[in-house]
């Protein structure tokens, strides 16, 4: 006796193949799709269904669903923030498992934020410099929260300064992961100086235009955080 394959439910099939049709540009964004009554010849399912499969694609932030006379489901524009949402919980999701701890984001953050500092060097403007400058902080004054958040902002403006969207897009997300008390317990004395110091410096070779240098400082911001988090 053979084992029976279980067969997704048809509003998840039709979902998949809208999914296809987008994300292989044959739909492409704003275009819209076929109205609900095709949608149920077309696939041989009922319009609830259809209207199921729709909602799904909607939460997946794929389709835009309007009303009215010019209404229906139009494929979405690619939206930066939601994309950076969406990895965000992937990455939340696998920080709470025992996949993923914090050293893989550590290392992860090495293979994006050192060249990512070089790009950075080469090509920021005088706007992107304003925002890292104002994402600096003062460990003598600031709370771990602030610092924290500053950190992230931080790191977030050098990745928009080498100007692909795609490194902000990415790194973005790694400093929204939290991995709880693992991240403020048993850091070494001096910690938040020597990143405020790290960043400060990472600052000047930006500022000089000298990738280079830029480089050699993420390179070396991110070895003590190894180091300080392996105590």
């Amino acid at each position: 006796m053979t084992g029976s394959t279980v067969r997704p439910p048809a509003y998840q099939t039709l979902a998949d193949e809208l999914r296809d049709d987008i994300t292989s540009g044959r739909l492409r964004p704003g275009e819209r799709l076929p109205p609900e009554p095709e949608l149920c010849v077309r696939s041989g399912v009922s319009r609830s269904t259809v209207r199921e499969a729709l909602r799904l694609l909607a939460s997946q932030h794929l389709i835009v669903t309007t009303r009215g006379v010019t209404g229906g489901s139009f494929v979405a524009h690619p939206d930066a923030e939601q994309l950076s949402e969406a990895l965000s919980t992937g990455f939340t999701l696998l920080g709470n498992s025992t996949a993923v701890g914090f050293a893989d984001l550590l290392e992860l953050r090495r293979a994006l934020e050192v060249p990512a500092a070089g790009l950075a060097a080469m090509r920021c403007t005088e706007g992107n410099l304003g925002e890292i400058r104002a994402a600096l902080f003062d460990p003598a004054l600031d709370d771990f929260d602030v610092m924290l958040q500053a950190h992230a902002a931080f790191h977030s403006a050098v990745a928009k300064a080498t100007g692909n969207p795609l490194f902000e897009l990415v790194t973005r997300p790694l400093y929204r992961v939290s991995y709880g008390e693992q991240v403020v317990e048993n850091l070494p004395d001096g910690y938040w100086e020597r990143i405020d110091e790290d960043h400060r410096q990472l600052l000047v070779h930006l500022q000089d235009h000298d990738a280079d240098g830029a480089v050699t400082a993420a390179r070396q911001h991110l070895d003590y955080i190894v180091a300080a988090n392996e105590r």
